[in-house]
This record gives structure tokens, sequence and C-alpha cells, in this order.
């Protein structure tokens, strides 16, 4: 072992006079791992964040719309669905229509977006079947003519209504029809066929599901619908599927994807996850100056022993090695620490927050105020790489002073007094 490395590990260890800076030594690892830990636990969380919010969207819309810009919307659509399908890229397209609705109950009345599917379809291009807690897609089929259509309702939204399954839901469109005493609005009843749970508050409060037969006559729609549902093989080719079937369609067609349709939520959630890694660094930074203090202590306590090694020919170089490799491992020993610490918190995060919930009797996250109901969790590998790269970084940059005052001491001046 080379003397620079003897000397720098045996500095991390204090003699029983200067337990004082032992202890500091224990403060400056301790504050590197906590803001490591920090770093790794809010980051993870935020991607979370976004690969929950992902899936709960893709869950509930399609990867890529295609419309058709006219009044009526989109005629022969059945030639476009064959069209689309037909394109490098594509799972499969389903259509759908799209509007706003007021549904009334016995208990209350709401604002909603009321959409219809095709039943048989729609199952290939969100996950509305596998989201669904009673019911199933095939009820929503009109029956006899004296039967009422069916609606399906979201979990919020049935709460909100007080309505359950086999109950009649009044909806009514402000796009009504003429008559001597106005334009009033259209109203037809339903009967509540099925219920489903998103795990998005927004979604599962304010949509509902008919079949596209009872959208098209509700709305006087004849054989339109108001555009085309398509999935793709790959979410982050959409844009690329995208141009592909405004060029194959031709105008008046066009598309938006999914990341349009949510850009202001995915690009907040950006900003915020580098907004917190920002100042988490910060937490680094006030450790790196514990790291400092700490070898400023030891420059000034070992005077004496770095005028002996300069005197008996060690170079300047040599002595500010020794005190580099004493920052340099107290920086990655706390990041060492911090990143296991930080990586068994974000891989049982759920457990974690479940236990601190049960403690103190609340609810870290509410589903009628969050998007979603619970803490997500996911390791990025990337993110993890950076923290512990950023972490060494500034605890090495953070031994440059401390390091060069101990190579330019004075031996002479050192020794003077002894």
């Amino acid at each position: 072992m080379r003397y620079e490395w003897f000397i720098g590990l045996r500095y991390l260890k204090a003699k029983r006079k200067q337990t004082f800076i032992s202890i500091i030594t224990v403060i400056s690892i301790a504050g590197v791992m906590l803001g490591v830990m920090a770093l790794i636990v809010v980051l993870s969380v935020m991607s979370g964040f976004q690969k929950t919010l992902k899936e709960k969207i893709l869950g509930t819309q399609a990867h890529l719309v295609v419309l058709k810009a006219s009044d009526r919307g989109m005629d022969h659509y059945e030639e476009a669905l064959q069209k689309v399908e037909g394109i490098k890229g594509v799972v499969s397209a389903a259509p759908f229509i799209f509007n706003q609705v007021m549904l009334s109950s016995d208990s209350g009345t709401s604002g909603v977006v009321l959409k219809g599917i095709d039943p048989d379809r729609v199952s290939k291009v969100t996950e509305l079947a596998k989201n669904l807690k009673s019911g199933r897609l095939d009820d929503l089929k009109e029956g006899k003519a004296t039967d009422l259509p069916g609606i399906i309702l979201g979990v919020e939204l049935a709460k909100h209504l007080s309505v359950t399954l086999g109950d009649p839901i009044q909806v009514i469109s402000p796009l009504g029809t003429m008559t001597p005493m106005g334009m009033m609005p259209k109203m037809k009843r339903f009967l509540v066929k099925g219920i489903f749970y998103s795990g998005m508050y927004e979604y599962d409060n304010t949509m509902a599901y008919i079949s596209l037969e009872s959208a098209q006559k509700f709305f006087s729609m004849e054989a339109h619908v108001t555009g085309i549902e398509v999935k793709t093989e790959d979410i982050y080719k959409v844009k690329e599927i995208g141009k592909e079937i405004r060029k194959k369609m031709g105008f008046p067609f066009w598309t938006k994807d999914w990341m349009e349709m949510n850009r202001n939520l995915f690009a907040a959630l950006k900003l915020e996850k580098i907004a917190m890694f920002i100042i988490l660094v910060l937490i680094v930074l006030v450790a790196a100056f514990n790291i400092i203090s700490t070898l400023i202590m030891v420059v000034m306590e070992k005077n004496k022993d770095i005028a002996i090694l300069k005197s008996m020919g060690a170079p300047s170089r040599g002595i500010l090695k020794i005190f580099v490799i004493e920052g340099g491992v107290i920086g990655v020993v706390g990041t060492g620490l911090g990143t296991l610490l930080g990586l068994a918190a974000a891989f049982n995060l759920e457990t974690i927050t479940g236990f601190v919930e049960k403690l103190f009797g609340f609810k870290i996250l509410s589903s009628d105020v969050y998007y979603i109901d619970k803490l997500p969790s996911q390791v990025n590998p990337l993110d993890v790489s950076l923290i512990v790269m950023t972490a060494i970084l500034i605890s090495l940059l953070a031994t440059l002073y401390p390091a060069w005052r101990a190579s330019k001491l004075d031996p002479a001046e050192a020794l003077r007094y002894e």
C-alpha cells in the first residue's frame, strides 16, 4: 500500500485526544448518506408517478386518435378503420363517439364526458374491460326495442349519483331540438349496466360509456362517428405512426397522440423532477461543507506530521493525495451507504407508507385530491448512477482546498516551535 493511502486512511481514525474530529467525520459521512438516500427515494417516487399516470392514462385512453375536420364527424368509418389497421406499427383500431352531457338521478346531477364505444372492439385499444368492477361490455349492446339502453359509469361517478347496477339514469344533452318554445335539451333514460375503476379520480368521476349504436341515435349522428382510436406497438413511436396515418388518409383527416393530449401534465412532472433533483443536491452540498471543515481541522491538527513528511522528502503532490483520499473515502462511504438505504426504501416504499399510515391514522395520498391513491416508486438505474456520480464528484471537489492548503505548508514554519 502506498504511503498516501496508508496515511489518508489512518487520519480517518482519531486518537483519544482527537475524538471530536472522529465525530465530525461520522457526521460528514451521515450527511452525504442522507443526501444520497433522499435523492434516490424522491426521484424514484417521481419516476413512479410518471409510470403509474402513464399506465392509467393509456388504460383509459387510446395511444392515438384519428379525427376528421367535419361538423358531423367521420363517415364511412369502416373503410377508414381498414386503412388505419393496415399501417405498420398499428395493433388495432376502434370507432368512438365523444360528447359532453349531463347525467341526472334521483339523488343528484353531474356533468360528464359520454363516450360511445363498440363493445366488440374497444377491448383491443383500451383497458376498459379489465377495469370493470361489475357488469360486462356486452351488456351495452341493445336488445329489444322496449329495453332501456345500457350505460357504464365510473365508480366515483356512481357514488356521486347514488346509483348501482340496474338503476335508471337520465342522460341530458344540450344539443337538443328546436321547438316553438326554443331549443329544448334532448333527454333519454339509460340503465346502469356496469361500473369501472381506473384508479384515477378524474376519469372515475367524469367518464361514462354507452354503445356506439346508442350514441349515434342519441346524438342524431346516423352512420357517423367522432373518430377512430388506435393502439400502437410502441407508445413512444406514436408521432411517426400518426404522420404515416395522415399521409395515407390525406386531408381532412388529422391525428392526436397521448403525448399531445397530456402534454401539460407530463411536462409539469418532468419539471418538478428536475427541480427536486436540484433542491436535494443542496443536501449533498451541505455535507460537502462538513467534509471541508473536517479536513481543515485535520490539516491544522496534523501540521507537525505534514512538516515531518515534507522534511523526509514527500512531495507536495503526495501530501495533496493524502487529504484527497481522506475526503474521497468519506464521500464514497457516505454515497455507498446512502445508495443502499435509498434503494431499500424505494423498493419497499409501499410497505413503509402503509406502516406510517397505520401508525398515524391518516392517508398520505387521498384519491379525491390526487390523481392516484398510493405512493408509487420506480427505481431508474440512470437516475441512481447520476446521483452516485454527482455525490462522489461533489465530495472530491470539497477536498481540493484543504488538500491544496496542506500541500503548501512550509515545514520550517511548522517545526519552528516544536
